[in-house]
């Protein structure tokens, strides 16, 4: 995947937070999953990808047992360990306000899929682009 890719990827990850924001002004537990699905693709971002101007294409994160859930850890020192939290959480927070302001950018799209999925309980891919393209 491509750096703009990736930063899409987590942007969408950051939706169901976003839209928490958005449509009820709070947040709740809901997104947590997709918090950790985000924070993971940003940290390999800059661990292990070399997508991150700070540290070019240095792998500052090993993979070991790739076959086995591939645990993975931090090959740098504690003040590289405390940049990379750093970018990570720069990142993150930079595409949840794209997700957010895409939201707000299209509130009443969002309203009409919200409707729409309250009253039928499923959407194809057909009726979503509809609403969407509407």
């Amino acid at each position: 995947m491509t750096r703009e890719e990736i930063e899409n990827k987590i942007a969408t990850y950051t939706g169901g937070r976003a839209a928490e924001e958005v449509i009820f002004g709070t947040i709740s537990t809901g997104a947590s999953n997709d918090i950790e699905q985000a924070t993971k693709l940003a940290r390999a971002m800059v661990t292990r990808y070399g997508m991150c101007e700070d540290f070019d294409m240095v792998a500052l994160e090993t993979v070991s047992n790739q076959y086995l859930g591939g645990d993975a850890a931090l090959a740098c020192s504690a003040e590289t360990q405390a940049r990379v939290d750093l970018q990570v959480v720069e990142l993150v927070k930079k595409q949840h306000e794209k997700a957010k302001g895409i939201l707000t950018e299209n509130r009443e799209k969002l309203d009409k899929l919200a409707k729409f999925l309250y009253e039928k309980e499923t959407i194809t891919g057909e009726e979503f682009m509809g609403i969407l393209n509407g």
